[in-house]
């Protein structure tokens, strides 16, 4: 199920399993939230930078409230490491707080298993981030990422599905969310808003 809540079993297990930080640094994904509530966001590769240049956007205007409540936000691709100061650069979202899983150990822990390439089924309303503006921008995202051809190979499987979790503090998850298709991440102001962070105090920032 897209939005089934991972156990505390699950969540023991896949605290022990390790990401890539910037540098090529291994990081037990668990102590991310083991003090704190994590926002922990899953891209589907490191060549498109949609959500997380919308995502970017949003938690700008409450970084204060963020660090005042104790909550983070990581964001996780499923490709090498190499590629994340490159994507740092093209969404804008701080390269210390985005990891690497290329052996997809996190992702499939949480039940992020899926591969497709389909898109948004006819008939269903499109996600807020894909809009011709930012489709726009992504083209230029993939085309700056591609200036750099020895990332080519280490953003990860473009069909790979990723999703959202809000976890911690501890074993505990409040908040899954697993994409069905490839234009299927939770919309950003509700994922802050399950995180307690409601839209009328952004919007009002």
């Amino acid at each position: 199920m897209s939005a089934s809540i991972p156990d505390s079993d699950t969540l023991s297990k896949v605290s022990d399993l390790e990401v890539y930080d910037a540098t090529g640094r291994k990081i037990r994904f668990g102590s991310f939230f083991a003090t704190q509530r994590v926002i922990a966001v899953f891209i589907r590769h490191f060549f498109c930078g949609l959500y997380v240049s919308q995502l970017t956007s949003e938690y700008a205007k409450l970084s204060k409230a963020f660090e005042e409540a104790h909550i983070d936000v990581i964001v996780i691709g499923c490709g090498d490491w190499q590629p994340i100061e490159n994507y740092s650069d093209i969404t804008g979202f701080p390269s210390r707080k985005i990891f690497a899983d290329p052996s997809l150990s996190v992702f499939h822990g949480l039940g992020m298993t899926s591969q497709t390439l389909a898109r948004t089924p006819t008939g269903e309303k499109k996600a807020s981030y894909i809009t011709k503006g930012i489709i726009e921008g992504s083209l230029w995202s993939i085309w700056k990422a591609l200036k750099n051809p020895l990332l080519i190979g280490k953003q990860g499987n473009i069909a790979q599905l990723g999703g959202e979790f809000i976890l911690g503090p501890g074993n505990q998850c409040i908040f899954a969310h697993r994409m069905r298709h490839t234009e299927d991440h939770a919309e950003v102001l509700d994922l802050l808003d399950r995180a307690g962070f409601r839209s009328s105090s952004i919007n009002n920032e």
